[in-house]
């Protein structure tokens, strides 16, 4: 179906959570995590679930969650709010475990659903694209060479999309190598969110 085709992003976004296209591939039963309304501010395009938001069915659950609201400048309320924040991931589910951490986003989700999703956005001011896996989906071959200089050269990519590293606890070493990251990066992502949702706390 293409969105026209439903009654209203309600009915898609049901759609997205009862979803079991990659059940066989999945190591839990599906789980599909979204946040998002038809009048949407900020996209935020992510990975794809962990564990622990696999279980609560909450995006961004965890620690990863916390950093990224510290980056942004704004409190759980404002982020939790989806007039605000439309919290999309690559992949819907957790894709499980490998010898290096989680798996890479199931490549079915994005195919499947993005487009439906956004075309019922249009509200949609900016997207922030966390991680490779959103970089190279959305950037193409306007992505650079490497991520850390993606996310240099973020200005860029500006006024659509905000390129931006994952912010994992696991990647604690890549912001003591690259310090201009909440030196240059982060003052100017707060001030882009600011101007489109304010920044006062609830």
């Amino acid at each position: 179906m293409t969105l026209a085709e439903y009654a209203n992003i309600d009915k898609l976004l049901a759609d997205i959570r009862s979803c079991t296209y990659c059940k066989a591939q999945l190591p839990h039963a599906p789980n599909p995590v979204i946040q998002a309304a038809a009048d949407s501010k900020i996209a935020i395009i992510g990975q794809a679930p962990g564990q622990k938001v696999q279980k609560s069915g909450i995006p961004w659950d965890d620690q990863s969650g916390k950093e990224l609201r510290r980056w942004l400048g704004v409190d759980a309320f404002q982020f939790y709010d989806p007039h605000l924040f439309a919290l999309v991931p690559m992949g819907f589910c957790y894709p499980g475990t490998g010898k290096s951490g989680d798996l890479p986003p199931r490549p079915e989700c994005a195919p499947l659903w993005h487009r439906k999703l956004f075309d019922g956005m249009p509200g949609i001011k900016l997207t922030l694209l966390i991680g490779k896996y959103a970089q190279e989906y959305y950037l193409g071959k306007a992505k650079t060479r490497s991520l850390t200089d993606t996310v240099l050269r973020f200005e860029n990519y500006l006024p659509a999309f905000f390129p931006l590293v994952h912010p994992s606890p696991r990647n604690k070493i890549w912001h003591k190598r690259n310090p201009w990251f909440g030196d240059t990066v982060i003052p100017v992502l707060q001030r882009k969110v600011s101007e489109i949702i304010g920044n006062q706390p609830s």
